[in-house]
């Protein structure tokens, strides 16, 4: 019984994997390195005036490694900057709307087909136990994290 979940496991994670993969292969024909892909797919869901904290949170990158890729999009011309209070809000340039529409904008479409293929039950199941299967990973890996200390 073991082995055949550690297989199950192991299909999951390659699984898992494969899916990165993908986005990688999607994020390098934008041209974009793939956190700067997560930026823009970000900013173009979230929409303008978002926050570098909001993109962390939304595609669980550092904020060190969103600040680099914000400034490096910034510097193509993708992005602008604007200073509101303590706060930089991040706005698309028309340059960046463009690319946004012609490179980010498709993937989205893309997802939601996806999704809207499974069945509806399907996809309360699947984002379901995805939840679940997160969740728990959760608990587990804060007491790995205080066992490795």
């Amino acid at each position: 019984m073991k082995i055949f979940q550690e297989e199950v496991l192991q299909q999951f994670n390659h699984f898992y994997k494969e899916l990165d993969d993908l986005y990688h292969e999607i994020s390098t024909a934008t041209g974009l390195s793939d956190s700067a892909f997560d930026v823009m797919y970000v900013v173009a869901t979230l929409g303008d005036g978002c926050l570098q904290r909001d993109i962390c949170r939304e595609a669980f990158v550092s904020k060190q490694t969103v600040n680099s890729s914000v400034r490096n999009l910034e510097k193509k011309g993708f992005l602008l900057l604007e200073q509101h209070g303590r706060d930089k809000q991040i706005y698309l340039t028309d340059q960046g709307k463009e690319f946004s529409e012609q490179k980010i904008r498709p993937v989205i479409q893309m997802e939601n087909k996806i999704f809207m293929d499974l069945e509806p039950e399907e996809r309360k199941e699947f984002v379901r136990l995805f939840r679940k299967y997160v969740d728990i990973f959760e608990r587990h890996e804060k007491i790995l994290l205080e066992d490795l200390k």
